[in-house]
C-alpha cells in the first residue's frame, strides 16, 4: 500500500517574529543547488551522532557498539578513540548523544539508566582517557529514551530525556510523567519528558528556571521524545520531537516552557488527538492497548481543556490532519502523517544563498532531510532509501554529512514500506555544486 501523504500543515507566525522577520515579506524562492552524493564510511554499528570536530574530523557515536569513532571526511579512514560502557537492549538505547569541547568529550548513554560522562581526548595517542561522571541515574527504558546532548553557547550542557514510552504499548499502565515537575533539585524520578540544562560538572545552574517552587536541571517540560536540539547563531535553542500518530514538532525552546505532552500533541486544536490516560483506567491491566480504539474505562481529555499558562505551541508540525483522519486503514506507522524526526541541526553558515538560519531535520521514515528556512518554507532534500539518524554541516557550509541506521523500516522512493536499506550504517556526504 502506498503511503498517504495528505496532511494539513501550518506555520505559526511566531517563527518569523522570533527571528525578527515579517512573513509578508518572504522573498522569492531561490533555485536549489544540485548536490553530489558519496559514501564517506559504511559498516558502522548504528551511527547515532555525527559531529564536525574542530580538528576537521567527523566524530561519531555508534549506538549498539558503544564506540566513539573519529573519521577522516576525505578518505573515510576511521579510528576508534574509545569505548563507552553502554548497553543497548533495544532499538533506542545504548551510546547516544555527544558534545565536543576538545579535549573534553561528553557522551550520553544508557546501561540501564541514562547517564552523561566526560572523557578527555589525548590527541597524541588518539584515544580517550578514563571517564568522569557528569550525571548518572536518570530515568530510562528501552523506549523514548531521547538522549540528544549539546553544549550551548553559554557553556552549559543540554540533554533531552524522553517520556520512556509511558502510557502506551507494554507501558500502557505506567503513568506518563512529562507534566510532572521535580519536588526537589535532586528528584530525578520526574525528569522523564524533559529537556535538562546542566553545568559541565553535573550541578544545577543557578539561573535555571524556578518551576513549582523548585530549581532543578529541568529547563523545559511536556516533551514526548525530543530527538533533536540545536542552537542557531543568535543562541536560540530549537528542538524536534516525535509525535504519536500525527504532529511531529519543531519547537523553539524557552526556559520553563511547557510543550504540552501528553495533554497536547502539536497545536492545541483538538485535531486527530485526544489524551487517553490508559494508566488511570481502573482495569488497565486487563485491557489490550490500541492505537485506534479507546475503551470506555480509559479517561480522556481534549487538547482544548489544557490551559497551562506556560504552554508553548510548536513553530510547525509534521503534520496536522483533520479530526476525522482515518489512521487504521493506512499501512501502519510508516504511513501515518508524520516524518519521525531523528535530530536537528541549524545551518549557521551563509555559504548557500537563502540557507542561513535554516533548521535541518533528518527523517527516519522518508529517507530525507527537511529544511525549514527562516520564513517557515519547508523543502525535502537528499531522498534515498535509508533511515536518516543525524546531520552535520561541513566546515565550508556547502557539504553536509548524514548518519544512517544499520537496520529498520522506512519508505522507498515510491512511498512504499521497506526494510531494504540502501546504505545501512553509513555516513553519507551531500555537497552543493
Amino acid at each position: 500500500m502506498v503511503c498517504d501523504k495528505r496532511g494539513m500543515t501550518r506555520f505559526v507566525q511566531v517563527f518569523g517574529a522570533v527571528l525578527g522577520l515579517v512573513l509578508g515579506l518572504v522573498p522569492a524562492a531561490l533555485p536549489e543547488p544540485p548536490f553530489s552524493t558519496r559514501v564517506v564510511a559504511d559498516g558502522l554499528d548504528n551511527p547515532w551522532e555525527v559531529l564536525r570536530g574542530p580538528d576537521g574530523y567527523l566524530w561519531v557515536t555508534e549506538r549498539t557498539a558503544g564506540r566513539v569513532t573519529r573519521i577522516d571526511p576525505r578518505s573515510g579512514a576511521r579510528t576508534v578513540v574509545g569505548t563507552v560502557p553502554s548497553r543497548a537492549a533495544g532499538t533506542q538505547d545504548g551510546l547516544l548523544g555527544m558534545a565536543l569541547d576538545l579535549p573534553y568529550v561528553y557522551v550520553a548513554y544508557t546501561n540501564g539508566p541514562l547517564n552523561v560522562s566526560r572523557y578527555t581526548y589525548d590527541a597524541a595517542a588518539g584515544t580517550m582517557g578514563e571517564p568522569r561522571d557528569v550525571i548518572v541515574g536518570l530515568p530510562a527504558t528501552i523506549d523514548h529514551v531521547s538522549g540528544r546532548l549539546v553544549l550551548g553557547p553559554d557553556g552549559k550542557l543540554y540533554l533531552t530525556v524522553g517520556d520512556g514510552g509511558a502510557n502506551q504499548f507494554e507501558r500502557a499502565c505506567d503513568a506518563n510523567l512529562a507534566q510532572d515537575l521535580p519536588v526537589s533539585g535532586s528528584d530525578f524520578t520526574r525528569y522523564q519528558g524533559k529537556i535538562l540544562r546542566l553545568n559541565t560538572d553535573g550541578s544545577v545552574p543557578a539561573d535555571n528556571p524556578f518551576l513549582a517552587g523548585v530549581r532543578s536541571h529541568v529547563y523545559s517540560y511536556g516533551h514526548r521524545n525530543a530527538q533533536g536540539i540545536a542552537f542557531d547563531a543568535a543562541g536560540r535553542l530549537y528542538s524536534t520531537e516525535q509525535g504519536p500518530k500525527t504532529d511531529d514538532e519543531l519547537n523553539l525552546i524557552r526556559p520553563g516552557g511547557n510543550y504540552g505532552w501528553p495533554r497536547v500533541a502539536g497545536y492545541r486544536d483538538d485535531k486527530a488527538y485526544v489524551y487517553a490516560n490508559w494508566s488511570a483506567a481502573p482495569d488497565c491491566r486487563r485491557l489490550a492497548f490500541s492505537d485506534y480504539r479507546i475503551p470506555p474505562s480509559v479517561p480522556r481529555q481534549k487538547e482544548s481543556s489544557f490551559t497551562d499558562l506556560n504552554f508553548v505551541p510548536p513553530l510547525r508540525t509534521f503534520f496536522t490532519v483533520p479530526d476525522d483522519h482515518e489512521f487504521e486503514g493506512e499501512c501502519g506507522h510508516l504511513c501515518w502523517p508524520t516524518i519521525a524526526p531523528s535530530s536537528a541541526e541549524v545551518d549557521n553558515s551563509a555559504a548557500i544563498e537563502g540557507w542561513e538560519g535554516s533548521v535541518l531535520i533528518p527523517s527516519l521514515k522518508n529517507g530525507a532531510v527537511y529544511r525549514v528556512d527562516r520564513y517557515g518554507k519547508t523543502e525535502t532534500l537528499w531522498r534515498t532509501v535509508n533511515r536518516y539518524r543525524d546531520v552535520a554541516v561541513g566546515e565550508d557550509g556547502r557539504t553536509f554529512f548524514v548518519a544512517t541506521d544499520a537496520a529498520g523500516s522506512t519508505n522507498d522512493l515510491a512511498g512504499k514500506p521497506t526494510s531494504r536499506l540502501a546504505d545501512p550504517g553509513a555516513i553519507l556526504e551531500f555537497t552543493a555544486g
